[in-house]
């Protein structure tokens, strides 16, 4: 999934990892005395329900949000839409959602970075790891190392082996600055303990290219990409198992090195969302994840089937992701 741009500009971590403190991801702020009376006294659902996607339509977060809604419409028994309102690496889509009124009408289907990377990379967005509430996990998308089918590199091995023998010699291009792949390839090279260099672009499709064409010698790119490259070589996936899809190729966990950073993400409401109103929407996610409609769509998209997951470990893996990626982010430029 595509969710990385280019940042502006360089911004401290340190405001992001505090909002980490206890239980902020998990901490709802009371109802305001106006909102509150009228929600209890209103039957929910009761009317027509947006959800936003922060991305462009026609990408894999779209296709899953849209599958998503058409299984919550008969269960909730009314229309659920999918809004399309991208920009800003997600944030204007995200931010709009974290601004909208807390009853459970207006939700984003959306990955954990727009809560765990731009509020760093995006600080003028207004977002926060607070910002939306976690309503239930909906997919989860792998990444993956690659190189040209005839590079000598077959193995994370040939690879550390390489970097090392000539540090920061060896390229490696990803969609973007702070985009889920650049910063799995940079967990994974300081796991290793190597050093390479970053080349940006704008979409896997233009990191590709530039690994054919031989102008640079890998590429870190969500796994979807490599769907039917047979071009391409997988030196190895980053998850906790091999995916159906790539049988044959070994995690970076196999190889010895413990790094499993995934893209993941679901549906998420304003904070102060009811939570008798999560219940009901959890409840209902959680039956369309199960449903053969969506689960075809999932595997579209190559995600394992054991993808979705209740709210409250959605929001434990959100707070882990947060810390996580404030590591990672802490030291490197932003700005480019």
């Amino acid at each position: 999934m595509n969710h990385g741009q280019r940042p502006r500009r360089a911004v401290s971590v340190g405001l992001a990892r505090r909002h980490l403190l206890a239980s902020g991801l998990l901490a709802l702020p009371s109802l305001g005395p106006s909102l509150g009376p009228a929600l209890a006294q209103e039957a929910f659902p009761a009317r027509p329900i947006q959800v936003i996607n922060p991305y462009a339509a026609g990408g894999a977060t779209d296709l899953l949000a849209r599958a998503m809604a058409a299984g919550l419409a008969p269960r909730l028994r009314q229309p659920v839409v999918v809004v399309n309102r991208d920009g800003a690496a997600g944030a204007v889509g995200a931010a709009a959602v974290a601004r909208a009124a807390a009853d459970g009408y207006t939700l984003a289907f959306a990955p954990a970075l727009v809560l765990s990377v731009l509020p760093v990379t995006q600080p003028s967005s207004g977002l926060r790891p607070e910002s939306l509430r976690p309503v239930y996990q909906m997919f989860s998308n792998a990444q993956a190392i690659a190189v040209r089918a005839d590079s000598p590199f077959r193995s994370l091995r040939d690879l550390v082996a390489a970097a090392k023998a000539a540090p920061g010699s060896l390229t490696y291009g990803s969609l973007g600055i702070a985009s889920i792949p650049h910063l799995a390839m940079l967990q994974w090279a300081r796991a290793a303990a190597v050093e390479m260099t970053h080349v940006p672009y704008r979409g896997d499709g233009a990191v590709m290219t530039e690994v054919l064409a031989g102008r640079i010698d890998v590429a870190a790119i969500v796994l979807a990409s490599a769907s039917g490259r047979a071009d391409m070589r997988l030196l190895a996936v980053f998850d906790t198992a091999r995916n159906p899809a790539f049988p044959d190729v070994p995690t970076a966990v196999e190889q010895g090195f413990d790094v499993a950073p995934t893209s993941f993400g679901g549906l998420l409401a304003p904070a102060a969302t009811p939570p008798e109103r999560i219940a009901l929407l959890e409840a209902a996610c959680a039956a369309v994840a199960t449903e053969d409609a969506y689960r075809a769509a999932a595997r579209n998209a190559l995600q394992p089937e054991a993808y979705h997951a209740s709210a409250d470990v959605f929001a434990a893996r959100l707070g882990r992701d947060v810390a996580e990626k404030a590591e990672l982010l802490r030291g490197i430029s932003l700005a480019g």
